[in-house]
């Protein structure tokens, strides 16, 4: 893996405002390596069964990769009780396009972004990528006079997705109605499949898994696919569905399974050789995915 050694330790990190909806600001932390780009850029989605979470939740892995020579946009976008679906996705698509039309001055070139999800916002990194030009998603326009671009990306990186929303939604719900004990993760994402899709056509709707299998005309970047084997919030029949679709639709998926490991065992126990492992596959993957 090609890096330059004078990023390798160097970063800036800053928040700035990439969109605004009425008076209320939308944030981006920006990490940023000094040096000679241009770099990657790589748009980042946190988790929080689409309802909790900001900016901040994934530090401890957007920092190696920013250190590693990749320019990270973590963002804030809508979620419940502000907007349900397909708010966020508005504003992760004109996230895209924003960073494009700034991809210079960020240290990257507008045809080096990818996109970067953790568990709820993984799924939204990947229908993202996989419907750049939806005009739901696309509705909010750039500011006048600003370049004409999309939020196609160039490959999309998932750790632990919430890949196929309606599948999680019975599987937890099946949990649930066999009475306890089962796992608290259950009670932690119902309420929040609630409140953020409304209704179960949604969930279909506005699913990666589905739309390969409804035969959709979709975008098919790369994708790397991280979930260890012992993740009992996402569900593996969902993930073995995914990646058999994607493949067989022409598209490319690299699968990397840890044994042993839950959900996010990458930010919940960052020094684990395993979660070392992962970071450094990440890193790997993005670097040579888009360049």
């Amino acid at each position: 893996m090609a890096i330059n050694s004078a990023v390798a330790s160097a970063i800036d990190v800053e928040d700035v405002e990439y969109v605004r909806h009425g008076d209320k600001p939308l944030l981006a932390r920006l990490f940023k390596p000094r040096g000679v780009g241009p770099f990657p850029l790589v748009v980042e989605l946190h988790g929080g069964a689409w309802c909790r979470g900001d900016r901040t939740n994934d530090t401890l892995l957007n920092e190696p990769l920013a250190k590693s020579g990749v320019v990270v946009a973590a963002l804030d976008f809508r979620m419940p009780p502000d907007a349900g679906y397909p708010a966020s996705m508005a504003d992760i698509n004109y996230a895209i396009r924003w960073v494009k039309t700034r991809a210079a001055e960020l240290g990257s070139r507008p045809d080096m972004i990818g996109a970067l999800g953790i568990s709820s916002g993984a799924h939204q990194a990947m229908l993202s990528a996989m419907r750049p030009r939806d005009p739901r998603y696309a509705a909010i326009p750039l500011p006048a006079g600003t370049p004409a671009v999309d939020a196609t990306v160039r490959a999309v990186v998932m750790c632990w997705p919430v890949i196929d929303p309606l599948a999680r939604y019975h599987y937890a719900k099946k949990l649930k109605a066999g009475g306890k004990p089962y796992p608290d993760v259950v009670d932690q994402v119902l309420p929040c499949h609630d409140q953020y899709w409304q209704t179960e056509a949604a969930m279909a709707e506005g699913n990666p898994v589905l739309a390969l299998e409804r035969g959709e005309r979709v975008e098919m970047p790369p994708v790397l696919y991280l979930q260890g084997t012992s993740d009992v919030a996402h569900p593996r029949p969902d993930l073995d569905r995914f990646v058999a679709g994607y493949r067989k639709a022409g598209g490319q998926v690299e699968l990397e399974l840890y044994e042993g490991e839950g959900q996010a065992f990458i930010t919940r126990n960052p020094t684990s050789p395993n979660a070392a492992r992962a970071t450094e596959k990440i890193i790997e993957f993005v670097h040579k995915q888009i360049r």
